[in-house]
């Protein structure tokens, strides 16, 4: 239920605050600038000023005026995980969390789940903003906190079946284990090309989060409880 509710909040504000059919225009540009993280803004603790937009720098040494000053640069943070760069970007995203959101989900619970995805989604930010703490470039999409919920699955679903497909000039649908489908994208992470756009370090650190969260919690009494283990009678 949590899943479902996620992919519509994450199409709603696509729909309805984006406006999907302004992408690319002056509007789209401004609020993304207004309300998506920027790793100079995450690292300097305020927004970005007029002159650091406008060069693309993380240092204003006139210091002249924040574009938006009234930001809040740490609720920039989980506000980025419900914007998205277009259809493509939305529609990949909210397929991955409709694949592997609904098994993690039953297993935490609502409440934890969705502290897992919010708490991940701020983690994959931290990484990225580790990675290249200078950049003046907002970074928007839900694939950071999609990621955790990945990382999750690997440890608690390896061996669950994932339909996958490979395009060689007609489509071919097979199925895989989720463990050589979840350990290839994260391996691919590392040779996402620089001028790709693609924020990697955020998906890296979103996925080793979920696996270090699952791998925790599995060992706790809390998830016995709720998973106790399964006899077959002879």
């Amino acid at each position: 239920m949590i899943t479902v509710l996620l992919i519509i909040a994450n199409v709603a504000v696509f729909l309805l605050v984006q406006k999907a059919g302004t992408l690319g225009t002056q509007d789209d540009t401004t609020l993304t600038y207004e309300h998506a993280a920027i790793p100079c803004e995450l690292t300097q603790g305020h927004p970005l000023t007029e002159r650091e937009i406008v060069d693309g720098t993380c240092v204003d040494t006139g210091r002249s005026a924040e574009l938006f000053p009234d930001k809040n640069v740490v609720l920039s943070v989980f506000v980025s995980m419900f914007l998205h760069g277009g259809w493509l970007h939305l529609g990949g995203n909210m397929l991955f969390l409709w694949v592997f959101g609904n098994n993690v989900e039953d297993k935490l619970g609502p409440f934890f789940y969705v502290l897992l995805y919010l708490v991940g989604g701020a983690v994959a930010m931290v990484s990225q903003v580790l990675a290249d703490p200078n950049s003046t470039v907002p970074v928007i999409g839900a694939s950071g906190a999609i990621a955790a919920v990945m990382g999750a699955y690997l440890v608690w679903f390896p061996r669950a079946r994932v339909l996958t497909v490979i395009l060689i000039f007609f489509i071919f649908p097979f199925e895989l284990p989720a463990w050589i489908v979840l350990s290839v994208w994260f391996v691919l992470q590392f040779f996402t090309a620089p001028e790709s756009g693609v924020a990697w370090m955020a998906h890296v650190g979103g996925f080793a989060f979920g696996v270090a969260v699952a791998w925790f919690v599995r060992s706790t009494a809390w998830w016995r409880r709720r998973n106790p283990p399964v006899y077959r009678r002879i």
